[in-house]
Formats: C-alpha cells, structure tokens, sequence
C-alpha cells in the first residue's frame, strides 16, 4: 500500500512537473493500493484525499478501461470492473489476473505489489 503522506525517495516526477490540469495519481490520492480478489482477479483501490478530488478525477476521464489496460499493458478486456464509491471517495478496478494465484510463474501471490503502476498515472483533474 502506499500512503502519500510518507516521504518517497524513489525517482518518480515531482508533482511540478506535470500540467496545471493533470496530476499523477500518486499526488491525489490518500491511499493506493492492490490485493487479490479471488485466485483469478486482482483489485487496484484508489482511495482519494477528500470528495472534491474525487469527483474532479471521476469527471476528468483519466481512469477508463482503456486508460488502465494501456498503463498496465492489458488488453481492454482484461479490466473487468471499475466502480467509482462517492461515500468512501475511493475508486476500485478490477483486473482478470493473467497468472492464476499460486500458480507457477506467479511473482505475487497475493497481488500486493500491483498498484505501483498506477503511482505514475497522470490524470486529468
């Protein structure tokens, strides 16, 4: 899970570096993170600093099926759900794993590292 609240000394952008009207998520949101949904799906939540955010990000457009396959290098199909929740100010996308849990060749059984894709997305705001 990654909090925004901690520091980072990786080497992604500072938030100066992206236009007024975009952001990367990493910047919007309070909470990003991913875990399994069954043996077969994954679950990316993005859980937004407050109602306001989420609703510009939501309008913004920045986070369809094809936004996410494409940063993910899916394809379209394989996002099977997003729903956007206004009381948690949170948005959930579910992914079809393409390596079942558990199975040879998976590198995360418990799909908790799949969110870092996401803390370079930049999206409208």
């Amino acid at each position: 899970m990654y909090r925004t609240n901690r520091p980072f000394s990786g080497s992604l952008h500072p938030v100066s570096a992206f236009s007024p009207s975009t952001a990367p998520l990493r910047a919007l949101a309070r909470v990003i993170r991913s875990k399994n949904s069954g043996p077969f799906e994954l679950t990316l939540d993005v859980i937004f600093q407050d109602r306001g955010t989420f609703e510009r990000v939501r309008a913004g457009g920045g986070l369809t099926a094809q936004v996410i396959a494409r940063h993910y290098g899916l394809d379209t199909g394989l996002v099977k759900a997003i729903h956007w929740f206004a009381p948690a100010s949170a948005v959930k996308v579910v992914l079809a794993r393409t390596v079942v849990s558990g199975h040879p060749g998976d590198r995360d059984v418990y799909g908790a590292q799949q969110h870092a894709p996401l803390l370079t997305l930049e999206v409208p705001c």
